[in-house]
């Protein structure tokens, strides 16, 4: 990626109020397992986003983190609203609501060592239900996402195109599409890494996963050179290999904690060469040596860019 292209990429991450994430219809493993770790990573940057696919999740996506937040569409234009207070651990005990009067009473109730935020400490954030940027992964034309989003409001979004298919038409704003790549997940990896996303376990699982079935377990003649070093990348962070010929066995994951497989590694096979001989370079490996550097100097890249103009704060996913 550029540097031209990188900074136009930061800025619309950056500017953006409201991101919304699609894939195609029937999305593979590989490619609901990127646009998820996306989805995973913007949220813990505190940015308000969403995902979409115009179908429901197949089986063999069923085990990837976050896929229950997957829906059908972007929304309308009501938006929501967020009622956002200071909060330290133990503090509050539980939060509940009451129908009084047709008022609805969000009730905080506070721990023994009671609440330490008062009344001028609360704020209130009314977020839009339309997006203002869309990321489409994994899918070669527009029309493939079908419905996510209003078409008569595409003129005013935003879009960046992220795919690894050669016959993708290289639509929107921003196109990032790279066919040497041999999974749609390692190249989103690339991408995250360059923008200085820390990876956490969740975000390298579906990685991992996506990686696995694309290149079919590393057998794949299309394999590059840049899908073993993300899956050693990602192994180092948690993602774990699963004793099976295929990615569609995976044990369903939790959010946060993803089930270790103590059984002896099988051994990867050799990579074979695509027919022309032409081997396949890697993109960026360079994002990698500079990831593990900033961890072993417990540095964490910045994220200043990332900071959300008008929606602030983390939520759960």
């Amino acid at each position: 990626m550029d540097q031209t292209t990188l900074q136009k990429l930061k800025e619309a991450i950056s500017k953006s109020g409201s991101i919304g994430i699609a894939v195609g219809q029937n999305p593979s493993i590989d490619e609901m397992g990127a646009a998820l770790s996306l989805y995973l990573l913007l949220k813990n940057a505190g940015k308000r986003v969403s995902i979409a696919s115009p179908t429901d999740p197949i089986v063999e996506v069923s085990s990837l983190v976050g896929i229950d937040r997957v829906q059908k569409n972007f929304g309308g234009d009501a938006g929501d609203l967020v009622v956002s207070f200071p909060y330290k651990e133990g503090e509050i005990e539980k939060v509940s609501y009451t129908l009084e009067n047709n008022f609805l009473n969000i009730i905080v109730k506070s721990s023994e060592q009671g609440l330490s935020f008062n009344e001028n400490e609360i704020r209130y954030t009314r977020g839009s239900g339309s997006i203002d940027l869309l990321i489409v992964v994994g899918a070669a034309t527009l029309d493939q996402v079908g419905n996510v989003v209003d078409s008569q409001k595409l003129g005013n979004i935003s879009v960046i195109n992220i795919d690894n298919d050669p016959n993708n038409q290289n639509f929107g704003d921003i196109v990032l599409v790279s066919p040497q790549a041999s999974s749609v997940s390692e190249h989103v990896a690339d991408i995250v890494l360059t923008l200085g996303f820390s990876l956490d376990q969740d975000s390298s699982q579906n990685l991992f996963s996506g990686v696995m079935s694309a290149t079919e377990n590393f057998q794949s003649p299309r394999t590059s050179s840049l899908a073993f070093e993300v899956a050693s990348f990602l192994m180092k962070r948690g993602a774990q290999r699963i004793n099976s010929q295929s990615t569609q066995h995976l044990q369903p994951a939790v959010s946060n904690s993803v089930q270790v497989n103590t059984a002896p590694q099988p051994n990867i096979p050799s990579v074979q060469q695509p027919a022309n001989n032409q081997p396949i370079i890697p993109q960026r490996s360079e994002n990698f040596d500079q990831a593990e550097q900033a961890e072993t100097k417990n540095e964490k890249p910045p994220l200043d860019w990332l900071t959300p103009k008008v929606y602030k704060g983390s939520s759960e996913v």
